[in-house]
């Protein structure tokens, strides 16, 4: 069964998409990755999307869906590399990507995610 390697990056687990994402292969990611959150305690996740070209409306909800997991289990999301056509694909099809935050590349992801742990830091310090 084909996968997606999912990295462990410190605190954060990176996830490089560089095939066609079918159906199968997206719930396949969403299993894999919610398990290695759990396992590993991942406070972040950065899923880069430069290599796809096409999104459709379930790809489009599984992104997202993976978003909500990960945070149910204290992890934030940020999504990198989105293609222009990309974007305007899910605009045009009415989806929204609720939690989602995206970044034009990874750098500027990391850092979307270390001033997501901040935050999150002080928030629990708050309490």
């Amino acid at each position: 069964m084909e996968r997606i390697p999912i990295l462990k990056v410190g605190g954060y687990l990176l996830v490089t998409i560089q095939v066609e994402l079918h159906d199968q292969l997206a719930l396949t990611l969403q299993d894999d990755l919610t398990e290695k959150i759990s396992s590993t305690g991942a406070r972040g996740v950065l899923i880069d999307i430069s290599a796809l070209d096409i999104v459709d409306s379930f790809i489009g909800r599984t992104l997202a869906h993976i978003s909500s997991m990960a945070r149910v289990l204290d992890a934030a999301t940020v999504l990198v590399g989105m293609q222009p056509a990309v974007a305007i694909t899910l605009v045009e099809l009415g989806l929204h990507l609720p939690g989602v935050q995206t970044a034009l590349n990874v750098e500027r992801g990391m850092a979307l995610l270390e001033s997501a742990l901040v935050e999150h830091d002080d928030d629990s310090d708050d309490e």
